[in-house]
């Protein structure tokens, strides 16, 4: 069959056409699939009502969730941490923090299950601090002292709330205003803390507050942790790693003593990974006055201010934990004072040392110890603090 130029002509002009248009057909599919990636970022926050106070102000609950099956669920009541799920090396997921299935037994009896806290995170002791001359009392609710906020602090309020989509993740905001001379503490403090879930599984807790006079803050998360996945196991078979040279001594009623004791030689070295169990036993001086490990450890400083403060790995099941922080120390405290009483989430009891605390923080007694850093927030200053918790398997 003979060709004419004609006829090559066409044939070359449709080849064309059709590879431009593949092309802009490949260029739709490949902006098809950025959208649906984009969408499928924006991961569904569900909110549900969670319970009801006794004024009848309601509760409500924010699932976060990522793509990669983790999902923590936080309540308005306290801002409350209630459930964390987090995969073992099998893939399978588990709730890995302490509480409880229904807000009557948040209000019942909760050992800041999961909380925030404030105004003050720790013990004051005497329930007393100074600023500018003048004298503050604080309620005296852990024996002597005044502990995590008082009698009604930040874990027991209602918050504000916000569910949002970010580009790190889903995210809720919580908001609160503490009324000057809330439970003693001058000023009015404007807080808000942001919770959020990002899809490599970690959750970064953002905090920020403002007032219109001088005041002391100290504001921290107290999620009690149990990697294992099993509530009524004991939390000894976990390994602990602190980036930490010193510790905070305390004195019979927890109250740190001024001293800042290197930790070499010590239960509380765990500069290398250590089974928290190892030396819990010990028959030491501050093991013995806190009942176990009941301290605040001085964070080592590193090239940056956001830095690794703490791991936590659970052999059996792989799971393992980093938690990074800008603030200057961390409390860890492995759940002495949990007795067995109080109804674990899965069956049975949350029994002595179910579970641990990983708080970061300011020094406790800060207000009354000269040497340790500031926690004075001033008029025109923003109180800001940043804790991230890493799940991951290994």
């Amino acid at each position: 069959m003979r060709i004419t130029k004609p006829s090559i002509f066409y044939f070359v002009l449709f080849v064309v056409l059709m590879h431009v248009g593949c092309k802009q057909n490949k260029k739709e599919s490949q902006s098809e699939m950025k959208t649906v990636k984009t969408e499928s970022k924006q991961n569904p926050i569900e909110e549900t009502v969670f319970g009801e106070m006794p004024d009848g102000t309601k509760v409500k609950k924010f699932t976060l969730k990522n793509e990669s099956g983790m999902e923590v669920d936080v309540i308005t009541y306290g801002g409350i941490i209630t459930r964390w799920t987090a995969p073992d090396k099998n893939g399978v997921y588990e709730d890995v923090v302490l509480g409880f299935d229904n807000l009557e037994q948040y209000l019942e009896s909760n050992p800041y299950f999961g909380a925030l806290i404030g105004r003050y995170g720790n013990r004051i002791a005497n329930g007393k601090f100074s600023l500018d001359g003048k004298s503050y009392d604080l309620a005296t609710n852990d024996g002597d002292n005044h502990l995590h906020g008082g009698e009604k602090g930040f874990d027991k309020v209602v918050w504000n709330a916000v569910a949002k989509n970010t580009e790190d993740g889903a995210a809720v905001e919580l908001s609160y205003t503490s009324k000057d001379g809330e439970e003693g503490y001058p000023g009015k403090l404007d807080v808000k803390v942001t919770y959020t879930l990002t899809d490599d599984n970690e959750l970064d807790i953002q905090y920020k507050a403002v007032t219109d006079k001088p005041t002391i803050v100290n504001l921290t998360q107290h999620s009690y942790f149990n990697l294992s996945g099993m509530f009524t196991k004991k939390i000894l078979d976990h390994k602990l790693y602190l980036n930490a040279d010193t510790f905070l001594p305390v004195d019979g009623g927890l109250i740190p003593t001024g001293e800042m004791r290197p930790v070499a030689g010590t239960p509380f070295d765990f500069k290398n990974l250590k089974l928290i169990g190892q030396e819990i036993g010990t028959d030491n001086q501050q093991l013995n006055l806190g009942k176990g490990y009941d301290h605040c450890w001085v964070l080592n400083e590193g090239e940056e201010d956001f830095r690794l403060a703490a791991t936590v790995h659970h052999p059996k099941t792989g799971r393992f934990m980093e938690v990074y922080t800008n603030e200057p120390g961390m409390q860890f405290y492995s759940g002495n004072f949990l007795d067995g009483t109080l109804p674990a989430k899965k069956g049975g009891t949350y029994a002595q040392r179910s579970g641990f605390c990983l708080e970061t923080q300011h020094f406790p007694d800060s207000p009354n110890q000269s040497g340790f850093p500031s926690v004075r927030l001033n008029p025109g200053e923003t109180y800001s603090s940043r804790t991230l918790y890493k799940l991951s398997t290994k």
